[in-house]
């Protein structure tokens, strides 16, 4: 393959700002992108054969059959572009072979979606090359359905929408139910303020069992309470509605979903009355919710979030599936050299691995390069 082929195509990692597992509750999310991505290479061939290469990842060339893809591939890092490959094709488009190589800034296994974006990178590119005349959600959609059902990881859809969909400057306000979007201004920088990402290093993976656990026990909870979704359970009805619940792991899982949608809310209603500073308190809200009600959390990502609150930042907490992976950290831009070198020298201070800490800025979401 030539260095260009056909076209590249680039797709972002993301950060949540405040909506946690409540995507697969059919309730509300707020993403940005991020200015790190996924880069792709991509030429189409008419013999059939996905080859595929990656400058990250060892190893050479992975070559199939796209008549042969099938749920329950070998596993690896190919199975995020063979499958969604697959999902194309078994929604009915025309996708042939095609030579895609690889290149990404998004770091792996922190929490930034890595995987929606090598995901929605292949699948803008093969819309383009094969002229499907995908909307961008649709596109979302069938990313999705790659991850959930040929990865075998029981994902929500805010990560495929986010890389697909988001705009630079806004978070992504949308509601999982019936994809509706909102963009919301998300200037940071014109208030004094900055928001950190805090990559703990330590590494997570969302097809383990706890993950799939969480999302059976939120179902068990929408199920004795008779509705389609904990979406459907309002925050004003939440101790009715947990004094139902004889299970007390799955009454932990309603409160965190009930009370995260509400959270979602009240961070638009903050941003949007330009009241920026006051989603601080917010965003530790969800981590505590994170840490003691859906139990996600772990020491690395605690000990970010204490420390940078008690170096004077304005809120922080996990972000992404859990854990492992990556805290936000909201604060003044004048107090973020101190918050980070706090957050640093704890991590030292208690023998763990350096973290990476850099500046989260909202991002443009996938596009063609050239």
């Amino acid at each position: 393959m030539s260095s260009t082929g056909e076209g590249v195509w680039a797709a972002p990692g993301r950060v949540n700002l405040i909506g946690e597992h409540t995507d697969y509750n059919d309730g509300f999310v707020m993403p940005f992108a991020l200015p790190h991505t996924t880069v792709a290479t991509v030429s189409r061939r008419d013999d059939g054969v996905l080859r595929l290469t990656s400058t990250d990842m060892d190893g050479g060339p992975v070559e199939l059959r796209v008549d042969d893809l099938a749920p329950g591939g070998p596993g690896g890092w190919t199975d995020y572009p063979a499958g969604v490959v697959w999902a194309l094709r078994d929604a009915g488009h025309q996708v042939g072979g095609a030579d895609i190589h690889y290149e990404s800034t998004v770091p792996t296994g922190a929490g930034l979606s890595s995987s929606a974006a090598i995901e929605v990178v292949t699948a803008l590119a093969l819309n383009d090359l094969y002229e499907l005349g995908l909307e961008r959600w649709r596109t979302a959609r069938l990313c999705q359905r790659a991850e959930n059902v040929y990865v075998g990881a029981p994902t929500g859809i805010m990560d495929q929408t986010a890389s697909a969909c988001c705009t630079e400057g806004h978070a992504l306000y949308l509601d999982t139910r019936d994809l509706s979007q909102r963009q919301i201004p998300f200037d940071l920088a014109a208030h004094g303020l900055e928001l950190l990402v805090v990559d703990t290093r330590v590494k997570h993976a969302h097809s383990d069992g706890e993950y799939g656990k969480r999302r059976a026990g939120c179902e068990a909870g929408a199920a004795a309470l008779g509705v389609n979704a904990l979406r459907d359970v309002p925050y004003d009805s939440l101790d009715e509605a947990l004094g139902r619940l004889d299970d007390p792991e799955v009454r932990s899982l309603v409160r965190h979903i009930v009370s995260e949608n509400h959270r979602v809310e009240r961070v638009i209603a903050h941003l949007e009355a330009g009241e920026v500073r006051a989603i601080g308190p917010v965003l530790t809200e969800g981590h505590a919710s994170l840490r003691d009600d859906f139990r996600v959390s772990c020491q690395e990502l605690d000990l970010v979030v204490d420390t940078a609150l008690a170096a004077g930042a304005l809120g922080a907490r996990m972000t992404g599936g859990g854990f492992g992976g990556s805290a936000i950290v909201l604060t003044q831009t004048s107090a973020s050299p101190l918050v980070a070198k706090s957050v640093e020298e704890a991590f030292a201070a208690s023998s763990l691995e350096q973290p990476r800490v850099f500046t989260a800025v909202p991002s443009a979401g996938a596009r063609r390069l050239s």
